[in-house]
């Protein structure tokens, strides 16, 4: 049986009278580090594509190994590769920088 989060314990309300009610996201993390992390890239289906993205995860991930993890689907018409790529992340701020990364490539048109 899994535990589900009780939902007021994610959040934090303000209830005092004088001021409008206010609900914020506590600081909890969402991820446990080290972890299995899949990270999706939708780009144009050209040669440097899968070269570049491994590239990028390889610079910031020294366990990613091309070969065994990373997936491709050609879209219906073939004009763009969804990848998936799937990493073990070691820190949200490793992501950040590899999302960054990805994102500012001309090939890659979303990441998820």
């Amino acid at each position: 049986m899994h535990n589900k989060p009780n939902l007021q314990d994610l959040f934090l309300t303000n209830n005092n009278s004088s001021q409008k009610s206010t609900t914020t996201i506590k600081n909890t993390p969402l991820l446990t580090f080290p972890c299995e992390f899949p990270i999706k890239i939708m780009g144009l289906n050209h040669e440097d594509l899968i070269p570049m993205i491994c590239a990028i995860i390889l610079a910031h991930c020294a366990t990613f190994n091309p070969e065994a993890d990373v997936q491709i689907k050609p879209s219906s018409k073939n004009k763009y590769l969804a990848v998936t790529a799937t990493i073990i992340a070691t820190s949200q701020e490793q992501l950040d920088t590899i999302y960054r990364a990805l994102n500012a490539h001309e090939l890659v048109k979303v990441t998820l």
